[in-house]
């Protein structure tokens, strides 16, 4: 590896291209198997915010394009861009917690697991991302749909304030008062946001006592007439319950299953055992396969069944729509699909009100809520020989219910299938400003846009 110094003022490592161990390096920087043959000129590893300034600086002088890297867990592996500087964020990991005013400032690498478990100790709670080694730069940065987001909102939601680098490298404070139009970029902008966040001030929820979930598994023949029912029954579920329905492969039968799970984050168990009552009605014309009523768990036992859908060391592709149309006939459509996928690990998820059941925790920001419903697919296998095979049928499958989409979720969007996915991640208004904004802040052009 480089010695640091080839980047004035940068104390973490550095590595260019060419460099001793720069492969290494730069296939590490994603968590997903599957990744784009893409090579920056220069990885910087900030061991500090001091780092962030000075790296810009050269980036700016060298005449090199920035991307952002915090926990590597995007799916289309958006930090790796061809050129330019990977500015790798993932040791910036400091977490201060305001018990007081129910807030805390975190910085972008710290993981989503590691910050549920510190505010957990605190009695508070905020809502992570569904996977625990998710880091919070890139996970707010793209609205952030994670646990309990029907009653708490999508995470960006609950960030009160940024601080951020700038491509000229000037340090800045946004919230709504200053510099509110970054502020507004910032949650949302995802991938394309232009600037360097290093902080993050969040405003932080009462931590619930108990969780606990229903779940179903049963046979597709339920799909639609199941759906239905539980689009209909949400409005008997209160808003910290949050469901979810999951298309996947019974590894015993071969058969793709369908899966109906509440989870509800309350005071008590008893309380949560009411959230879920409703839930306890589901018909079925044929007995499902296995249920679970209002059964206790835990934040920990959440993330480790989440791993399990999602294990380390396999190859992912993912996509997702924003759709007006019933979850019964998207999750019919992708049911049929997932039926001819190449690898029984690939699923389907289609959360019901992903983002919030409270429309005044939506306020104004580039993130939105594109449709009634949002579903997403993923393609999920270890043989490198099927890379092909396995993104074939990812597109295809999203084909099959494309025309009745309404956007994508920045997130989780496919943005290398299409230039299209990057601005039908927005409103037209929303897309015309976060350029009218680009233009504002990095006229020049120092950091990457969407891939």
């Amino acid at each position: 590896m480089s010695d640091p110094s080839r980047v004035p003022g940068v104390e973490g490592p550095v590595v260019r291209r060419g460099d001793a161990g720069y492969e290494d390096v730069r296939t590490g920087l994603l968590w997903n198997g599957y990744q784009p043959q893409r090579r920056p000129d220069v990885i910087v590893r900030a061991a500090s915010v001091r780092d962030v300034p000075a790296a810009i600086a050269t980036a700016r002088a060298e005449g090199l394009r920035v991307a952002v890297r915090t926990g590597g867990h995007s799916w289309c592996g958006a930090p790796l861009r061809d050129g330019g500087m990977l500015l790798d964020l993932s040791a910036l990991r400091r977490c201060v917690v305001d018990p007081a005013r129910a807030t805390a400032t975190v910085e972008p690498g710290l993981s989503s697991g590691e910050f549920t478990r510190v505010l957990a100790r605190a009695g508070l709670a905020f809502p992570t991302g569904h996977g625990a080694a998710v880091a919070l730069g890139g996970y707010l940065l793209g609205g952030g749909l994670g646990w309990n987001s029907g009653a708490w909102g999508p995470a960006c939601a609950s960030v009160r304030a940024i601080e951020a680098v700038t491509a000229d490298g000037e340090v800045v404070r946004c919230d709504e008062r200053e510099n509110a139009d970054l502020f507004w970029a910032a949650r949302g902008a995802g991938p394309g946001f232009f600037a360097a966040v290093t902080a993050f001030r969040l405003a932080l929820w009462p931590g619930p006592a108990a969780v606990a979930t229903t779940s179903y598994v049963c046979h597709l023949g339920e799909v639609e007439s199941l759906a239905d029912w539980v689009t209909e029954a949400a409005g008997d579920l209160p808003a910290n319950v949050e469901v979810a329905f999951t298309l996947s492969t019974d590894p015993g039968s071969g058969e793709v299953v369908l899966s109906l799970s509440g989870t509800a984050f309350a005071g008590s168990h008893d309380e949560a055992a009411r959230a879920l009552a409703p839930l306890a009605a589901a018909p079925f014309t044929t007995a499902p396969l296995r249920r679970a009523v209002a059964e206790p768990t835990s934040m920990k036992a959440l993330y480790t069944r989440i791993a399990a859908l999602w294990p380390d060391g396999h190859r992912y592709a993912a996509d997702t729509i924003w759709s007006h149309a019933d979850p019964g006939t998207l999750l019919t459509r992708l049911g049929d699909a997932l039926g001819r996928a190449p690898s029984a690990k690939s699923l389907v998820l289609a959360p019901l009100a992903p983002a919030s059941r409270n429309p005044g925790l939506l306020g104004d920001m580039a993130f939105s809520v594109l449709g009634d419903a949002k579903v997403s697919a993923y393609a999920i296998w270890d043989d490198p020989s099927r890379d092909e095979a396995n993104v074939r049928w990812l597109r295809e499958a999203m084909a099959s219910v494309a025309p009745l989409g309404t956007g994508h979720y920045i997130a989780e969007a496919d943005l290398s299938a299409d230039d299209s996915h990057a601005r039908r991640s927005y409103t037209p208004s929303d897309w015309a400003r976060l350029g009218a904004l680009r233009e504002k802040y990095d006229p020049d052009g120092l950091f990457h846009s969407f891939p």
